[in-house]
């Protein structure tokens, strides 16, 4: 399985033409945009993507042996040409997008408002190795941009951010990286390098593999359980990070008194700033999950497939629009495959509804919803009773998934809960185990 990786290394204030560089960037891609849609028609009937650049490049670069229908030479004078080589191919998805919108517009009897062709792009140029971009000598916390300063195109030696540097010769040493895109973020420039890698992913079969059911949740920010087939806990852990929701908490609360005085107009950078400490938060949350999984030596982490659809009212109605879990298991996704972990997910109907025991509904605690009550008076953490869950569900899909229907129409009738997986829970999973032991026996 191939898995791209990317790192951002922040270029330190200095006096260097980014901005220059960038507006004749962009101003390119804007005049090549206005070019290509008034030829589309020419172009779309070249099907080879390549064969296509090369008719493109042909109508706006002169050359020994070809003379150019539009002016982007004299306009763009000395522009470098993988530069140019960028530029063509951002336009030519760009008017190609624009076609296809259009094209289904048109087939949907025109309901909604017509696409546009946006020619003030926001295209980020890509930094070549050798002819846009050169490493410095090894060791050394900079490199050289062509960059453009209102003349001509020269190389500028650039400073970059020594931590970021340190990160990548730390963990990225000896690995070869693609050519580094531009970026803007947070009124600062990057430096965006990505890196390729080809990782096996584990083939455990079901019998032996060990797995970690996580429960993502609001009050406690994951729960984990490691378990084997047979129902036993290797292992359990609750990752919550309360400073950070407190300190992203008490910002809220001042961007709540601030639009009271103020109004919400003026509270944009409030709003950033509350999103950043949010987003970190979503990024300690996953490297947690995928720590403790790597320790446990897990082949599989299993999640809830949430999807919160619909209107979301109630007092907790802004800590649900802020629940990044998606983010979370996206980036969890990404770590844990990085380390030959798979990733599966499961239904969420009832992981937290019904007891882990079998003994029914449960009922969440007024005080402290982080806490349940079972229907034999026991109390729990309402959480960790759905990582339990979580985890069963996928080993009795696993185990029912290969079987034949006669064999699995006989466990149902010995483990009839097991027939709808949605009211599957963990003491389902020792009884399907015990049954299936017996049967090999």
């Amino acid at each position: 399985m191939k898995i791209t990786s990317s790192y951002g290394v922040e270029l330190r204030k200095q006096n260097i033409p980014i901005r220059q560089t960038l507006d004749v960037y962009r101003s390119a891609v804007s005049y090549l945009v206005e070019i290509y849609a008034q030829v589309w028609e020419g172009l779309e009937g070249i099907l080879e993507a390549k064969k296509r650049f090369n008719e493109a490049e042909h109508l706006i670069h002169t050359t020994k042996k070809n003379q150019a229908r539009f002016d982007f030479d004299i306009r763009f004078p000395k522009m470098p040409s993988y530069l140019r080589r960028a530029a063509i191919q951002h336009a030519l998805g760009s008017v190609s997008s624009y076609k296809t919108r259009l094209g289904l517009w048109e087939k949907t009897g025109q309901r909604e408002s017509k696409p546009k062709l946006v020619y003030e792009n926001h295209a980020m140029p890509v930094f070549y190795r050798d002819v846009m971009y050169r490493e410095d000598k090894e060791g050394k916390d900079a490199a050289y941009l062509k960059l453009y300063d209102g003349h001509d195109w020269k190389w500028f030696h650039v400073r970059l951010r020594h931590t970021d540097m340190e990160y990548l010769r730390k963990n990225w040493s000896g690995k070869k990286a693609s050519a580094p895109t531009l970026e803007k973020r947070h009124r600062k420039y990057f430096l965006r390098f990505s890196y390729t890698e080809d990782v096996i992913l584990t083939k455990a079969p079901v019998e032996e593999q060990i797995i970690c059911g996580v429960d993502l949740g609001i009050n406690t920010d994951a729960v984990c359980t490691i378990m084997r087939l047979d129902g036993t806990v290797l292992g359990r852990k609750f990752i919550d990070f309360p400073s950070e929701k407190d300190r992203m908490y008490r910002v809220l609360g001042r961007i709540r008194r601030f639009q009271r005085e103020h109004g919400s107009a003026q509270a944009k950078s409030r709003w950033a700033y509350a999103k950043r400490l949010n987003i970190e938060l979503g990024r300690k949350i996953a490297g947690a999950v995928t720590k403790y999984a790597k320790e446990n030596h897990a082949d599989i982490i299993v999640f809830e497939y949430l999807e919160t659809k619909g209107k979301i009212s109630g007092k907790k109605k802004q800590k649900l629009h802020l629940w990044r879990k998606r983010d979370i298991q996206k980036r969890c996704e990404h770590q844990v495959h990085r380390n030959g972990i798979r990733v599966s997910r499961i239904c969420a109907w009832n992981t937290s509804r019904l007891a882990y025991d079998g003994t029914g509904t449960v009922a969440r605690d007024p005080k402290n919803h982080s806490l349940c009550v079972f229907q034999t008076g026991k109390r729990y953490n309402c959480d960790l009773s759905a990582s339990y869950n979580i985890g069963a569900r996928y080993f009795i899909r696993e185990l029912l998934k290969p079987l034949p229907v006669t064999e699995r129409s006989l466990l149902e009738a010995k483990v009839p809960a097991v027939k709808s997986r949605t009211s599957c829970v963990y003491a389902d999973l020792r009884k399907l185990s015990s049954e299936m032991n017996l049967r090999a026996a």
